[in-house]
């Protein structure tokens, strides 16, 4: 079989739903004004022909194809939404609506609205990776731009200046929060949407990535009464989620635990959360001025964006309250340079700082596709630096499990410096590196930590490549 018969063009697949393609075993792969042509494996054609035409409105013809390639054009194109218990949420014939539940079913973390020239889409991005659901047509985009913006209260007369809002969505079955941000653009107003669930059962520290060590080191740093917990890394590489883990851990009777955050990404029961306003001067350095007349116990820092937060995050630290925050650097110790280069002294840093911590995130092969593999000539050239250090590796296939892309959910990666008194000495000294300490402490870092996971078969050469050459 041809690999051309996997292309089919965005505008062609959103015909029809995912429902209507795997009730039916249908794929359509040509599109005119009056007729659809599809793929099938139904063994009644005509039958077939008779029924999609009363359903779609339109002349229908179909090809016949193997069921094994039916599967993959299925699983290539179309996720199958999750059911709640015995409901399908739907939302009768509302576009819209119907895009962001379908958006949330199949795991999505944000939504994509483009503007281009010559047509408007849509994009998922599911598992780190964007992926191309909808093309709108170009009249049509206003309409929906307006609408998200009268969802998410914002203006619908200004298109100049960039604006943020939030959607709340509610059903019998679940409630979450949508993060909406308007940018514009030449052609348009792109529009992003965060889907924020509020569901935080499943965030538990030993869930996210740390190895045993790891966990048995972050806990103990977490632990102490005062102090600051920095946890570092690109957007989209689940710091804040290890935020929140760790509050759940803290999240105790006897504990006051205060946030200030943007956005509140989940809810915590017992947990006091802000939301960042700074159009009103509700902002991180003088939300936490405030929180240190609340009693609290443990105070939670969205990011660390400017040195008046620093200064004030190392002020509630030195008064006997722990810190958690999150800050943008490629790795732990980077996270020592940045906060000296915001200006904050380093005594004060290295007597307030329990652990700095870094972090990516990775997608994991899929278990039941994966495949064992040699490094070929090609692949020596191209990962030389580190090809001694690599034994074995595994690479993405593809199947039914994965949706034909080889990979399946995510897993975080670590790096975790605590900072005891040889730590505390070399940053009062502002030393630039700390990898002979680290190799001799036996502390692994992000590029061992992957290089682990590889020849474990967790993930693949492929995904971890930034990583290596950083």
């Amino acid at each position: 079989m041809k690999e051309k018969i996997f292309e089919i063009p965005t505008e062609v697949l959103q015909v029809v739903t995912s429902e209507l393609a795997y009730e039916y075993r249908i794929v359509p792969f040509n599109v005119e004004e009056n007729s659809y042509d599809f793929y099938t494996d139904a063994s009644d054609v005509l039958s077939l022909e008779e029924e999609l035409a009363v359903v779609l409105g339109k002349r229908v013809h179909v090809r016949k194809e193997e069921t094994a390639v039916m599967d993959q054009l299925l699983q290539r194109n179309y996720r199958k939404r999750v059911s709640k218990g015995a409901i399908t949420l739907q939302y009768s014939d509302d576009f819209l609506l119907s895009m962001i539940h379908e958006a949330k079913e199949i795991g999505s973390s944000d939504i994509h609205f483009e503007a281009f020239e010559h047509q408007k889409r849509v994009r998922f991005r599911i598992d780190g990776k964007l992926i191309e659901k909808y093309i709108i047509p170009v009249h049509e985009y206003p309409k929906i731009v307006n609408r998200l913006k009268i969802m998410g209260g914002m203006d619908i007369s200004e298109k100049r200046l960039p604006q943020d809002g939030r959607i709340n969505i509610s059903t019998e079955l679940e409630d979450f929060d949508i993060r909406v941000s308007s940018l514009p653009t030449l052609h348009g107003e792109k529009m992003v949407l965060r889907i924020l669930s509020k569901n935080n059962v499943a965030i538990q520290l030993t869930k996210l990535g740390f190895t045993i060590d790891e966990l048995k080191t972050y806990r103990r740093s977490v632990k102490k009464p005062n102090g600051i917990i920095l946890i570092s890394g690109p957007t989209g590489s689940g710091k804040t989620t290890t935020l929140y883990a760790t509050l759940k851990e803290l999240n105790k009777e006897d504990t006051n635990i205060l946030t200030i955050e943007d956005p509140i990404e989940y809810t915590l029961e017992g947990v006091n959360q802000v939301q960042l306003k700074e159009s009103i001067g509700l902002d991180f350095a003088s939300t936490l001025k405030t929180f240190l007349r609340q009693d609290p116990d443990v105070i939670m820092v969205g990011e660390i964006r400017d040195v008046a937060t620093a200064n004030m995050a190392i002020r509630a630290a030195l008064t006997g309250h722990l810190v958690l925050s999150t800050i943008h650097t490629n790795s732990a110790w980077g996270t020592v340079s940045r906060l000296i280069d915001m200006g904050v002294p380093s005594f004060l840093i290295a007597s307030t700082l329990n652990v700095s911590v870094a972090q990516r995130l990775v997608r994991k092969l899929c278990d039941s596709c994966k495949e064992e593999t040699v490094i070929s000539d090609e692949e020596t050239e191209e990962y030389g630096d580190f090809q001694g250090l690599i034994h074995k590796h595994y690479k993405a296939v593809g199947c039914e499990h994965c949706y034909q892309t080889g990979y399946k959910g995510r897993k975080a990666i670590y790096e975790i410096i605590p900072i005891d008194q040889e730590m505390i000495r070399a940053i009062k000294q502002e030393v630039l590196s700390v990898d002979a300490y680290l190799e001799e402490k036996k502390i692994k870092t992000l590029k061992s930590n992957a290089l682990t996971l590889v020849e474990q078969g967790v993930t693949s050469i492929d995904e971890v490549y930034a990583i290596l050459i950083s």
